[in-house]
């Protein structure tokens, strides 16, 4: 089942994510690793600037969190993550897939670069790698996020996307 996520499962949340954000160990640039990757008070902070999480349920434990967030003109696919334990079962597809079905706006990911897996995911749900000048336009517009990750990291767009 997916539903929106409640303030109460904000301890799963951050559980979620950080264990799935380990696949990023040794893969992204060593400087943009954290321990946790993302700490509760960075989460929280995502959460109330507008990020609207919704999880995959199933048997009441919650399994995986996608979160979505309109900024300006377009929606963004935020912070998407499965318990590695049930990875590449479908819950990261259908999560997508609910999100991509709760707005007509364009939408738009960001991803680390070094990040094959996510980008392939993506794409196969008909999102392509904008080019790189592109790339950096938007995470300046959309995003709050340091140069060095802007050097580091990617964007792609939905089919609805006309830069």
């Amino acid at each position: 089942m997916i539903r929106a996520c409640t303030n109460d499962q904000f301890v799963s949340i951050s559980a979620i994510v950080n264990d799935a954000a380990e696949a990023y160990r040794g893969v992204i640039p060593p400087d943009r690793w954290k321990e946790p990757y993302m700490p509760d008070d960075v989460l929280a902070v995502e959460i109330s600037r507008g990020v609207r999480f919704w999880g995959f349920e199933e048997d009441g434990e919650l399994l995986g969190v996608m979160g979505i967030e309109n900024v300006k003109d377009v929606t963004l696919i935020r912070h998407a993550y499965v318990r590695t334990a049930r990875q590449n079962q479908g819950i990261g597809g259908a999560l997508l897939s609910h999100l991509r079905g709760l707005t007509e706006r364009p939408m738009l990911i960001g991803t680390w670069a070094a990040a094959d897996w996510a980008v392939r995911f993506y794409q196969g749900y008909g999102f392509r790698v904008v080019i790189p000048v592109e790339k950096d336009r938007l995470l300046r517009t959309y995003w709050m996020v340091p140069e060095r990750q802007i050097e580091t990291s990617i964007v792609l767009a939905c089919p609805r996307w006309e830069s």
